[in-house]
């Protein structure tokens, strides 16, 4: 996949899988804008932009710098999120605000900026959902609500966008391995790789690579898609 020529901004970046996105954007030949806000960035030859995405201004911010520094803005991957975990029943409405502002409202600011700049050349926007978005998780609902708006939002701003030549999809991981995730949670990544008809959890170059295929040609007749990259655990009977 040559990407060569291209400016991708993924917001996010300094987080496990959003840095893997940005690695395989990178390997491809794009040119990358790495967002962060509190951590660091760590690919060399991108552009490092500090942002808070809870301001519809910064995000604003955010896309005019990442345009500006190529002249040209060809793919946004809107990956910056939050997965606190909390029961339903203690959760207070200021939790519940904080998740879906980070996870959904940042993502919608991203895409009105975005397209204000890719309007006259066309672009591929790509949200980062989850396999939550339809199969929610206990302790999760704020997250799995983030991130099942997030599904709808692509597949409407798909219509609304498509005659600017723009396409918004969106990629839903299942489990993504990290750095002591099996120790954390072993119980969990045991079932996991037990039921996934591929045997194992996902990494974040294989959210990357999907993330890749949107934003090149060969995805030039897909908008208003929900890719799942899950190793196959939606195929997994309940009953």
């Amino acid at each position: 996949m040559d990407l060569g020529g291209t400016v991708v901004l993924v917001t996010g970046a300094s987080g496990h899988i959003g840095a893997g996105i940005a690695r395989r954007f990178a390997r491809a030949g794009a040119e990358v804008v790495a967002h962060h806000h509190k951590g660091e960035v760590s690919l060399d030859g991108a552009l490092a932009v500090r942002a808070d995405l809870s301001s519809p201004q910064e995000c604003a911010r955010l896309v005019r710098e990442a345009a500006a520094w190529r002249g040209r803005l060809d793919a946004v991957v809107n990956c910056a999120g939050v997965q606190p975990v909390r029961d339903l029943a203690a959760m207070t409405a200021d939790e519940w605000q904080a998740v879906l502002d980070t996870n959904l409202t940042s993502a919608f600011s991203c895409t009105q900026a975005a397209v204000e700049v890719m309007r006259g050349t066309g672009g591929s926007i790509t949200h980062i959902a989850s396999v939550e978005g339809s199969h929610p998780a206990h302790g999760h609902a704020h997250y799995s609500a983030a991130k099942a708006g997030m599904i709808m939002f692509a597949r409407s701003a798909a219509l609304e966008y498509g005659r600017f030549g723009v396409r918004v999809n969106t990629v839903s991981p299942g489990l993504v391995d990290r750095p002591g995730l099996a120790d954390d949670w072993p119980e969990g990544v045991r079932r996991w790789q037990a039921a996934a008809p591929l045997g194992r959890l996902g990494t974040p170059e294989d959210v990357g690579d999907a993330c890749v295929f949107l934003a090149s040609p060969m995805a030039a007749w897909i908008t208003g898609h929900d890719l799942v990259v899950d190793g196959g655990i939606g195929a997994r009977p309940t009953w």
